[in-house]
């Protein structure tokens, strides 16, 4: 069994679309292991976007994930890395394709609904930032 971090963004929680998000993911079989509702500090979306700092969309993303509430989740099941990442789809919105969650209801790279963990070591990383493992099943 694998874990993965995946994060309602802002935009997604706004235009509720958090129901719809849980329910793919719950309906391809995945195990909800972890959830919770906050509007995360700065200190937490640098952490989050550490990789970022240097990139000059830094601040940007910063502002975006601490500009109102997103859930956190964690899901469990088999290879669940590779699984949520092609449910969300490509980040740009001219390739994601239709039936993931990104090609379904995104049209701007900025506000793409969704993050996820794109590897094992992120994982385990974004999960013990975002969750104590007694917040965990």
């Amino acid at each position: 069994m694998e874990r993965t971090f995946v994060m309602v963004k802002p935009d997604g929680v706004e235009r509720r679309l958090v129901g719809e998000i849980i329910r793919r993911f719950e309906n391809r079989g995945l195990r909800l292991v972890g959830l919770k509702l906050l509007q995360p500090g700065r200190a937490l979306a640098e952490k989050h976007y550490a990789v970022h700092r240097e990139k000059p969309f830094f601040q940007e993303l910063v502002d975006f994930i601490t500009g109102g509430p997103v859930v956190a989740m964690v899901w469990e099941g088999n290879q669940a890395i590779l699984l949520v990442r092609n449910m969300m789809g490509a980040l740009k919105p001219e390739n994601a394709q239709p039936g993931t969650i990104r090609g379904d209801y995104t049209t701007d790279i900025q506000t793409n609904l969704v993050h996820g963990s794109d590897a094992p070591e992120t994982a385990q990383s974004e999960i013990a930032l975002w969750f104590k493992p007694e917040e965990l099943l």
